[in-house]
């Protein structure tokens, strides 16, 4: 939808300033109900602009809007929906996510305030004092049909790392909200019962969708407010949820929400902290951070590093930071470090959230079939480039030939993204190479972005031209005959020439892994 950040220019300028013009085209399409009524058979503009009583002249071009945001397509006259409007804002499918949708619409009217919020230093507009009791339900029910669109989609995604245990006993859901992510779980493992701690208010709805779903008997119910003590059993419960929760608090509540909820935990109970963190979806963490300071108290984002910080003050052990694939993460505790070795953890996954950390812009999972090996890259090094033939460059460097033999004998990449400059990147790549070879992947292998600029000056050319730093020397990837721009390109991303000198740089580097 919008530019790259790094295409510095107007054009990106342009996007950012015209994103709401998308926004408002889903918020109308769903408050219309336009996909309900398209998911059957389609319709043509004529007989949708029946439906809705109104007139087809502008009801066209706002189909044809639709399908130029991926929306909707169209044969000529029929309009259907594409395959994500169809599985996901179609009323009463169950990933239906209208709701959540809609309630984004809802704080469109708060970030209007975000300069007086910045002026002020915090939050301006507060819930109206005299909400009477059903005024206030209300709106507690859109907000939790909201939360639980995508709760559900959620729990989709966190259940797959509990395969293959049984787990039963009993589940804490703190600030259960709908109880979504605590009715995947009994869903999925019939052994286990819930206990759901929240405000009165939120409680009474909860426990209308979970009677719905069939957990009634299942699921106890506690009114309370999360900063005062929770009136629960202290070490009775094997699996205690915290989703959304940390976000939601401040720096000096968070300690204490992690210590109560870690001295719920049973001695073989496993902690799921699951939220928004910098170092998994960076703008979108820094955006809901701003909304936390424009419409909580004191709600904030808090890095990955920092709640593992506070969980160890807790006596638990943690996972790293795990990515889901969507722009949330998981943290995994307990107070039996051998426990977390019997979450169905994918190596692969712990290891990009490992050299993530390390401050690389992004890393992403690549299959081996996207490197583009050409033979064609060596010349833009011998004719082009002022470093052909030193260091190792080539011909100093791994031939076409020589990589496409190599990479036969790999499974798996990992395309990582940074900036410069070039020494501290190809520095971390090493460390990120080294990490994966700690965590098992005994063949990783690095090439990196550019010339090999570890060491200056070079020791090739110096006294018999030998390296003198073979152990940490790579080559790069477009030494090694490596297409770089088609490689980015296969993997989904966007790379493209500089026009301009001081225009944003992209290094890219690759680790093989086996």
């Amino acid at each position: 939808m919008w530019h790259n950040p790094e295409d510095v220019g107007p054009q990106y300028l342009e996007d950012l300033a015209t994103g709401y013009w998308f926004s408002e085209v889903l918020f109308t399409a769903i408050e219309l109900d336009v996909f309900t009524l398209l998911e059957s058979e389609g319709m043509t503009t004529t007989e949708i602009a029946g439906v809705l009583d109104m007139p087809t002249s502008g009801l066209g071009r706002f189909l044809q809007a639709l399908c130029a945001i991926g929306l909707v397509v169209n044969d000529g006259e029929r309009y259907y929906n594409t395959k994500l409007a169809s599985d996901y804002i179609v009323l009463g499918k169950s990933n239906y996510q209208g709701d959540s949708i809609l309630w984004r619409k809802g704080l469109k009217s708060e970030w209007q305030n975000l300069t007086e919020c910045l002026r002020a230093g915090g939050r301006v507009n507060f819930p109206v004092e005299n909400e009477g009791p059903e005024q206030f339900a209300r709106r507690i029910r859109k907000y939790i049909d909201a939360m639980d669109n995508i709760a559900r989609t959620k729990v989709a995604e966190i259940l797959p790392f509990f395969e293959g245990l049984e787990l039963n006993g009993k589940i804490l859901d703190i600030g259960t909200g709908s109880g979504a992510i605590a009715s995947g779980f009994l869903e999925r493992f019939p052994s286990l019962s819930a206990t759901v701690v929240d405000i009165q208010e939120v409680l009474n709805y909860t426990r209308e969708l979970m009677n719905k779903k069939g957990f009634g008997q299942r699921v106890s119910y506690v009114p309370a407010n999360i900063l005062e003590p929770w009136p629960v059993a202290k070490g009775g419960f094997d699996l205690v949820i915290l989703s959304n929760i940390i976000h939601a608090y401040s720096e000096e509540e968070i300690p204490l929400i992690l210590d109560r909820a870690a001295n719920c935990l049973k001695s073989g109970g496993f902690l799921i902290i699951h939220d928004f963190f910098p170092e998994h979806f960076t703008a979108k963490a820094a955006l809901l951070d701003l909304n936390m300071f424009i419409n909580t108290y004191n709600g904030r984002i808090f890095s990955g590093i920092w709640v593992r910080e506070q969980l160890a003050m807790s006596k638990l052990y943690t996972t790293e930071l795990i990515p889901l694939a969507t722009d949330t993460a998981l943290i995994f505790a307990a107070k039996d470090e051998t426990l977390l070795a019997n979450l169905r953890l994918d190596e692969r996954i712990r290891l990009i959230a490992r050299i993530k950390g390390m401050g690389f812009e992004r890393v992403l999972p690549i299959d081996k079939e996207t490197i583009h090996v050409a033979d064609w890259t060596d010349l833009r090094c011998q004719y082009g480039c002022d470093r052909y033939g030193q260091g190792h460059c080539p011909p100093n460097s791994p031939t076409p030939e020589k990589t496409r033999n190599v990479l036969r004998d790999f499974s798996h990449a990992l395309l990582i993204e940074g900036e410069p400059p070039g020494k501290m990147f190809q520095s971390r790549v090493l460390a990120a190479e080294r990490e994966a070879f700690l965590v098992g992947f005994h063949k990783a292998f690095a090439y990196w972005a550019g010339p090999c600029v570890l060491c200056n000056p070079c020791a090739l050319g110096v006294n018999d031209g030998t390296c003198r730093n073979t152990r940490d020397a790579r080559p790069s990837m477009e030494g090694a005959g490596i297409d770089v721009y088609e490689t980015v390109k296969r993997a989904g991303l966007d790379l493209k020439i500089l026009r301009n000198k001081g225009e944003f740089v992209r290094y890219f580097a690759l680790l093989l892994l086996e």
